[in-house]
């Protein structure tokens, strides 16, 4: 036991946890629990990952995340690791992506759950917090108990989905209401314990695969409502209508609230979770497999109305035309790529276009590993054709140019 010191609070740590899995969840959680009390040891396989975090250095764009990190790794709180060790706490933080045909992989989940097992010792709690498929904690349940049987019924085993938004984690870690399932009462208190250090939202108890289809639902539900709107604004440009004022319009109804659209659905929740659903129960999901296909096309139907543009401009100017790309995160001001729909749309004008200049912007990363980025207000005023695939806050600084051709797919010009 030691004690910490931070913002003028003494800690005094009790109990050691493992988080497996330093990404976009794994670190801010394992930074808040560091504040709050928690001895915190981090793992990743991934060795520039660890170092920076030993370093106090943020792998990726969170605001106000840097110096919480730093803080609790120069007091000690914090340490990162390639390899775990005995704890009291163990969470699974890993990612859990689709492979062919849209059907989900958890061989993270099981990767991570395999390392930990040497080290679990009666008492301990376990607990995944990677969206997973229905039925994933009662499975790795069995794959601990078939490694180590003399810990059957020993263990408390839980299921607690992060709810967050990137670009507002460290708030909503700390303020939103949890969903904690455990395969059993014991468990599912055992771990409301835990998350009460930190958490100031309500805790809600269930069963295991009820939260895990907690989670899946409040995807799966965002992702309806956001085809919904994509759908509109399909319809809204054959029938010659601004959707961004008809959705603001409708919006004026006190039962009505529509989402905004955009070049698609991305992101590793939105995009994915729908899958883990339509995978499992084909024949109930209906509605959610529609959302998913309107959501994917409507990437495809961005990416033909560009094409098309550069060449009408092709015939017009006799020139090919300089086309900036503006934004690949899948939201707003942060450098989330993963699943994002404008690096798809990218491709594929880029193969399509093999001979004009296209102009990639992304202003919340430094580099990008296939394509060369450009500033945005560069791109923007060398440009004969603006696609805006991102609404990122800066890109509203911009002066709109109706010399150039504009689609704002995103209403940067048009909110």
């Amino acid at each position: 036991m030691y004690t910490f010191a931070i913002a003028n609070f003494e800690k005094v740590y009790t109990m050691k946890a493992c988080f497996m899995g330093l990404g976009y969840i794994g670190i801010p959680t394992a930074t808040i629990a560091a504040m709050n009390g928690i001895n915190v040891l981090g793992v990743d396989v991934n060795p520039v990952i660890v170092n920076k975090t030993n370093a106090g250095e943020l792998h990726f764009v969170e605001p106000g995340l840097d110096d919480k990190l730093r803080q609790v790794v120069a007091t000690g709180a914090f340490r990162a690791s390639l390899t775990p060790e005995i704890c009291d706490a163990y969470f699974i933080v890993v990612p859990t992506p689709f492979k062919g045909n849209y059907q989900p992989d958890i061989s993270f989940v099981e990767a991570a759950t395999r390392a930990v097992i040497p080290f679990l010792k009666e008492g301990d709690l376990y607990v995944i917090e990677s969206t997973s498929p229905i039925g994933t904690t009662e499975q790795m349940a069995q794959l601990i108990y078939r490694e180590r049987p003399e810990l059957q019924g020993k263990l408390y085993i839980a299921y607690c989905p992060e709810r967050v938004l990137p670009g507002n984690v460290i708030y909503e870690l700390i303020n939103n209401d949890r969903v904690i399932g455990g395969l059993d009462e014991a468990s599912t208190q055992k771990a409301i314990e835990f998350y009460r250090h930190f958490v100031k939202g309500e805790l809600h108890p269930t069963n295991a695969r009820t939260a895990e289809m907690c989670k899946l639902t409040e995807n799966s539900s965002r992702d309806v409502q956001i085809a919904f709107a994509n759908e509109l604004s399909l319809i809204c440009d054959r029938a010659g209508i601004n959707v961004w004022e008809l959705i603001e319009l409708a919006n004026k109804h006190p039962r009505v609230n529509i989402l905004q659209p955009g070049c698609g659905v991305g992101g590793h929740c939105i995009a994915v979770d729908p899958y883990f659903i339509t995978s499992a129960y084909p024949e109930e999901a209906k509605l959610i497999a529609d959302a998913r296909r309107i959501n994917n096309y409507k990437s495809d139907w961005c990416a033909e109305k560009v094409i098309n543009a550069m060449l009408s401009f092709e015939i017009e100017h006799k020139r090919k035309p300089v086309v900036a790309m503006m934004g690949m995160a899948f939201k707003p001001d942060i450098d989330d790529l993963r699943e994002s729909p404008a690096k798809t749309i990218i491709s594929r004008i880029m193969q399509k276009g093999s001979n004009s200049r296209i102009l990639v912007v992304e202003p919340n990363i430094t580099e990008h590993h296939v394509f060369k980025l450009t500033d945005y207000v560069t791109a923007y005023h060398e440009a004969d054709i603006v696609v805006f695939l991102t609404a990122h806050s800066v890109f509203k600084s911009l002066v709109r140019d109706d010399t150039k051709i504009i689609f704002d797919f995103c209403g940067v010009f048009n909110r």
